[in-house]
């Protein structure tokens, strides 16, 4: 006959570890829940360099501008989705996450908005160093900061007088448009401003010289681009002078100068 003792020593010895580690696992939760907020820990990326917020715009809008201080508060009565609400108020801020550490420190954890290109007033708008907006990459305007001005391409026009999204389908070819500029070096260098219509008919403004150059609707990109950089490249050298004064390519195979 075999013993059953070994067997139920084991089993009696399993159950209390469980229970001893279920006990630690309540006491430390419980503790932690009691704990105090012992300080307030920054913690931001800088998206390509770009630095939009620094921590003291991160704490005024955590603390609403001091008024909610946060240390020396219990962590049993912080709203850690409400905070991340208050914070997510800020244009600037693209997401973010709080949470504590086992010193009772609360992180938060911030991501920047990264810009795509940035709006420029037009007409009878504040043209001051501070007016406009910047797009992201998904067609969403988020506004200027007063610590950095990121280097991205202008855009302007009728066709974003409403700040209206640019998520929809119909704006993708425009933010595909743009996408490139951003990513390629030559265009990169070579376009400083692009103009869109009410039609969303596009014309790039380059960085050097007065010549328009006109794309018409940002479809059917890669032939039009291909076209522009054999007008830079064989046409433009030969012009004697002061150059053109506009050049389309939204025609199928065609150059038009002017």
């Amino acid at each position: 006959m075999f013993s059953i003792f070994p067997l139920n020593r084991t089993f009696i010895l399993t159950v209390v570890g469980l229970a001893v580690l279920v006990g630690l696992i309540a006491f430390t939760e419980h503790k932690q829940n009691h704990r105090k907020c012992e300080g307030i820990d920054i913690r931001m990326d800088e998206v390509d360099g770009h630095r939009f917020l620094n921590r003291n715009d991160v704490l005024r809008t955590l603390t609403n501008d001091g008024a909610d201080p946060l240390v020396d508060d219990d962590y049993a009565t912080m709203d850690l989705k409400r905070l991340e609400n208050r914070l997510k108020q800020n244009g600037l801020i693209k997401s973010c996450q709080l949470y504590r550490d086992l010193k009772g420190i609360l992180i938060a954890d911030i991501k920047q908005q990264r810009p795509l290109a940035r709006l420029v007033p037009d007409g009878t708008e504040d043209k001051s160093a501070f007016a406009g907006y910047y797009l992201t990459e998904e067609g969403q305007w988020f506004p200027l900061s007063m610590n950095y001005t990121a280097r991205v391409v202008l855009i302007s026009g009728p066709y974003f007088s409403e700040r209206k999204s640019l998520t929809t389908e119909k704006n993708q070819p425009l933010l595909t448009l743009l996408k490139q500029i951003e990513a390629d070096p030559f265009w990169k260098a070579q376009v400083a401003q692009v103009m869109v219509d009410k039609n969303r008919e596009v014309t790039l403004i380059p960085q050097v010289g007065d010549c328009l150059i006109e794309i018409g609707q940002p479809v059917d990109l890669e032939p039009k681009l291909e076209k522009i950089k054999l007008f830079y490249k064989h046409i433009l050298p030969l012009k004697k002078g002061d150059g053109y004064r506009r050049v389309s390519v939204q025609y199928r195979n065609q150059i038009v100068c002017e």
